[in-house]
């Protein structure tokens, strides 16, 4: 069983958090928390990439229309479709033209709860309604509602997988192993030493 100190986690910054000058702010809050970044790389992915990586999960089509299509009714909208299927399909093009519209920094981040801090310090998926003190909250004023009038994807920033399993399967579809760093840095010896041995002279 690997231990919590070794969890890693995919984080992907889209175009408009490269367009918005926002990488090293971004990478800042992660390392700040105590995260080490073990992978990091720079490019435009494909349609195809972007595609593949959502549908690793086979059900991810049927649940997003299906949050999608409740989203709409919330809201006192009617959604384009009653069927999950069709209207996952609509928000899977959004997504293939927003994330293949420029570069992205994909990062793979390691440490203590390393999936549900990154998800933490990146706040929900909506920025509207994320948290003031998230990066989403902080820095970006996009909603559902402005994303549905005009017919594309919500700019939310970054990537954050959502759970260990999506990690897993995240992480190989990103990155090789070789891609992958494996260091030590001097804060681990604070955040994981048992006695914090060897700081008194």
């Amino acid at each position: 069983m690997t231990h919590p100190k070794e969890e890693q986690t995919l984080a992907i910054i889209k175009p408009d958090g490269i367009q918005r000058s926002l990488v090293g702010e971004i990478i800042n809050r992660y390392e700040r928390v105590g995260l080490k970044l073990v992978g990091l790389k720079m490019f435009v992915p494909s349609e195809e990439m972007v595609e593949k990586h959502y549908l690793l999960d086979p059900s991810w089509k049927r649940k997003v229309g299906e949050k999608a299509i409740e989203s709409y009714k919330k809201r006192g909208l009617t959604p384009p479709s009653e069927n999950p299927e069709e209207v996952g399909q609509r928000v899977l093009e959004g997504l293939k033209k927003y994330i293949t519209a420029g570069p992205v920094v994909a990062m793979v981040w390691q440490g203590a709860h390393a999936v549900e801090v990154v998800r933490k310090l990146t706040g929900g998926t909506e920025p509207r309604s994320s948290d003031v003190g998230t990066i989403r909250g902080d820095y970006m004023l996009d909603s559902y509602q402005m994303a549905d009038g005009d017919s594309r994807a919500v700019r939310n920033l970054i990537h954050a997988s959502g759970t260990h399993e999506e990690a897993e399967k995240e992480i190989p579809h990103w990155f090789s192993k070789d891609e992958l760093m494996q260091y030590k840095i001097i804060q681990e010896k604070i955040l994981y030493d048992v006695n914090l041995d060897g700081i008194l002279e």
